[in-house]
């Protein structure tokens, strides 16, 4: 009994002892075989031998090449080949229409200017006199000498100074040199380097088409040198000048992004040249609704000279002065009415009548001009459209009322 005993307490440790050095024994021969691994020699470089092929003209005496062909990763086989064509920008993948837009941007942006009008006001409580920035748009350089176009209400609140700062960023004073509210323009003018100074292409209006691209560069919200695209979508539309005494004629409607910080900036046709100043939208919001407005080039071109030879526009005088369109629209009529007539002036010859207050105090309406040339003239802005048409010198028919009757004279007109 005592030996059967003994026998079953020898057998689990018998097989214990032989699990025990199977173990021991695999992991022996697991070491050697990662030793056996890591000093396995590197295999060898694989060489590829590169034979230079003899032109068709001639053997050449050349011995092959060896070069090293080293594995190339997959990730290395997707790299781009090298630009063709003579586009180091990549510009080799883009349409043609884009590099024109691209290219016209770039000739042009370095005419278009970011302007600051600065004002002043008093502080309430400590009193001291601050400055501020009363509004900022857009402009663009006419000539070497520096002087730069825009719009009359980008610069009308500026009573401390302007500011214009360049593509380059140089910012530079700035002074007034004219202005034409009824056409909502300024001409401004700075003191710089002519070399550093890029005047624009200047075209024409009058062949403009509906459908035609455009261009716009402008400062939109501060955002100087910002480029927007579009169409000429109408022409021939009217708008209130900046003054709302008038009208301006011929404006160009187009759909290219036009937004505030854009005014005085220039409308480019697909040329590279300018036709018209953007000025103003069509908005429920104030912003960019799909509806801007631009001053065509044509008016552009004789208003400018004049502003910067004379600081306003040159037109033929009547030989008075009449009251604005608030008059028209507070007493309900059509016409222009007079204000003053200059002694012994060629309005005051034809016996043309001015506003007075009688001996009792009473205001005495003076004429209202209702035609001149044999072209109707319903309000100042008319009158002054009429007058751009004629010359100093001419004598033209007057048709005016007074006290409910008609009557007709001629007029010598007069410089202004």
């Amino acid at each position: 009994m005592s030996d059967n005993r003994a026998k079953f307490l020898l057998f689990p440790l018998a097989l214990g002892l032989v699990l025990g050095l199977g173990f021991f024994v695999g992991l022996g021969l697991t070491r050697s075989g990662d030793a056996a691994a890591r000093e396995e020699p590197a295999p060898e470089r694989a060489t590829a031998a590169v034979t230079v092929e003899p032109p068709a003209d001639g053997p050449v005496d050349s011995a092959p090449i060896e070069s090293e062909a080293s594995p190339v990763s997959a990730t290395e086989q997707q790299v781009a080949p090298a630009p063709i064509g003579g586009f180091p920008d990549g510009r080799e993948r883009l349409t043609m229409a884009e590099r024109s837009t691209i290219e016209m941007f770039e000739s042009l942006s370095p005419s278009v200017v970011f302007v600051t009008s600065i004002a002043e006001r008093r502080d309430f409580f400590s009193m001291p006199i601050g400055e501020y920035e009363a509004g900022r748009g857009s402009g663009f350089v006419w000539d070497k000498d520096g002087h730069i176009v825009t719009n009359f209400h980008v610069v009308a609140s500026a009573t401390a100074g302007l500011k214009v700062t360049l593509a380059n960023q140089t910012v530079l004073d700035a002074d007034i040199v004219g202005m034409a509210p009824e056409k909502d323009l300024a001409v401004l003018r700075v003191y710089h380097d002519p070399t550093e100074l890029e005047p624009i292409p200047v075209g024409r209006s009058d062949d403009l088409l509906v459908g035609q691209n455009v261009l716009a560069i402008g400062n939109p919200f501060g955002l100087d040198q910002t480029l927007t695209t579009g169409i000429s979508s109408a022409l021939g539309r009217t708008i209130a000048s900046a003054d709302n005494d008038s009208d301006i004629n011929d404006v160009i409607q187009t759909d290219a992004a036009i937004n505030p910080g854009n005014s005085g900036g220039p409308l480019i046709d697909s040329s590279g040249r300018l036709i018209g100043v953007n000025t103003a939208i069509a908005s429920p919001s104030g912003a960019y609704a799909g509806v801007g407005f631009a001053i065509p080039v044509d008016t552009v071109r004789w208003v400018v000279p004049d502003l910067i030879q004379h600081g306003r526009v040159q037109r033929p005088s009547l030989g008075f002065t009449h009251w604005d369109i608030s008059v028209n629209r507070r007493y309900n009529f059509a016409g222009v009415m007079v204000r003053t007539v200059t002694p012994e002036g060629s309005a005051s010859t034809a016996g043309l009548q001015g506003t007075y207050r009688d001996e009792r105090g009473r205001v005495v309406f003076g004429d209202v001009v209702t035609s001149v040339a044999g072209q109707p003239v319903g309000t100042p802005g008319d009158l002054l459209l009429v007058l751009e048409s004629l010359e100093i010198g001419e004598t033209v028919r007057v048709t005016y009322m007074r006290q409910r009757r008609e009557y007709t004279t001629e007029i010598e007109l007069v410089e202004q």
